[in-house]
């Protein structure tokens, strides 16, 4: 099941991105990355209440919300300069050299989750980066 939701998810933000680029046009980018944070806030919460997942808050542990807090910071971030590459340039352009970010997960999930560091997860990080390098040029 974990396999639709990442194939959801990959549809979506592709969805994103052609949508984003129609609607910033004329648009200041951090202006539209607040409007799109604001939508996403509703429906996160309405996610949560229609799953009856808040009496969960409680129990979280102030690990989890300091990494939490930080995850949602570095979002904010990435989504910030997004929309002022997307703004700025190519969709076509900007959205593979954003997908780097699985590279950077797998360099990132090797270094400080001591997850494991195949040769097929190599060759895949190589060859995403060649491909986005041949997408932009």
């Amino acid at each position: 099941m974990w396999f639709v939701f990442a194939l959801l998810s990959s549809i979506f933000a592709a969805l994103t991105s052609i949508l984003a680029k129609v609607g910033i046009d004329g648009v200041n980018s951090n202006l539209a990355t607040a409007i799109r944070t604001v939508v996403v806030l509703v429906m996160a919460w309405a996610m949560v209440f229609l799953t009856k997942a808040q009496s969960g808050i409680g129990e979280i542990s102030r690990k989890s919300w300091l990494f939490l807090i930080l995850s949602g910071m570095a979002t904010g971030a990435s989504w910030l300069c997004y929309y002022k590459a997307l703004q700025m340039g190519q969709a076509s352009k900007v959205v593979p050299i954003d997908k780097l970010s699985v590279v950077f997960t797998l360099i990132l999930a090797f270094v400080f989750l001591h997850e494991q560091c195949s040769v097929k997860s190599v060759i895949g990080c190589v060859l995403i980066g060649a491909g986005t390098l041949l997408m932009v040029l």
